[in-house]
């Protein structure tokens, strides 16, 4: 079976989010792509195997099968369409949020992505201590915890408490800021994510939780257009545009191999 490392939201390698892609000629069974998604021990294993005119696709963590990843995404669409569709700019996957399309706009991957619905929550204490004693000025739920802090400095500097986090609801856990410093700063929005009850314990870069993000900040700012930074320690850049309640994300991809699963 081959399949094809991909670094997601970076424009070199050893950046952004590395995704495994696994491209089907036949269906196999969930059970085995757990063990794939395991063996490889890398943040997401995606397998897609080609529908009609779309793909259908699956994402797993080393631990689990999950229903959406947008790093995950853009490194499927990047393998369907520097390999698998090579005269394609354009590629629909079939998912469990729907029919997503990802285009090719020369070395740029957008696709249309979902837009959680954000609920406010109490700050409790638990919060507090998950994000290492800092108050943030607002939390929010939606799959995933969102605390917006006062300024990126606080975001990059968090020590969060990775056992807390795991009590806390939501499948991931986010802390995030606008840019304050915009003469010394070309990104709108600076982040960290961290998926413990996924053990992972810092998401390099998160499609998904920008999904949460961009929505909140776009309504606190009055702002459609971010150019969002994910402070991970391998670091990755996505440009968003929210508009109309319409939210896409586009980002940059890098191969870093190709190589072959003996099953």
């Amino acid at each position: 079976m081959k399949y094809y490392i991909i670094d997601s939201f970076a424009d070199e390698v050893f950046k952004g989010n590395p995704t495994a892609v696994c491209i089907l000629e036949k269906n196999i069974s969930h059970e085995l792509m757990q063990n794939i998604a395991m063996e490889n021990n890398i943040s997401e294993t995606v397998f897609t195997i080609k529908n009609g005119n779309n793909y259908d696709v699956y994402w797993f963590t080393p631990k689990c099968e999950i229903d959406f990843c947008g790093h995950a995404v853009l490194a499927v669409a990047y393998a369907i369409l520097n390999f698998a569709e090579k005269h394609s700019n354009e590629v629909s996957l079939n998912t469990k949020e729907g029919i997503l399309t990802i285009r090719k706009k020369d070395d740029i991957y957008e696709m249309d992505t979902p837009n959680y619905d954000l609920k406010p929550i109490e700050i409790t204490s638990d919060i507090i201590e998950a994000i290492g004693g800092i108050k943030p000025l607002g939390a929010y739920i939606g799959r995933d915890i969102v605390c917006v802090l006062e300024d990126e400095n606080q975001v990059i500097n968090a020590k969060p408490n990775l056992e807390i986090i795991k009590k806390l609801d939501g499948l991931l856990f986010h802390i995030t800021s606008d840019v304050k410093d915009k003469e010394n700063n070309k990104y709108d929005s600076v982040t960290r994510t961290f998926g413990p009850k996924l053990d992972v314990d810092e998401v390099d870069v998160c499609g998904s939780g920008h999904c949460h993000i961009i929505p909140l900040l776009s309504k606190k700012l009055n702002k459609d257009y971010f150019v969002a930074f994910q402070a991970s320690p391998r670091t990755g850049v996505l440009y968003c545009n929210i508009k109309n309640n319409k939210l896409t994300i586009a980002g940059k991809a890098c191969l870093y191999c190709v190589s072959e699963i003996f099953i």
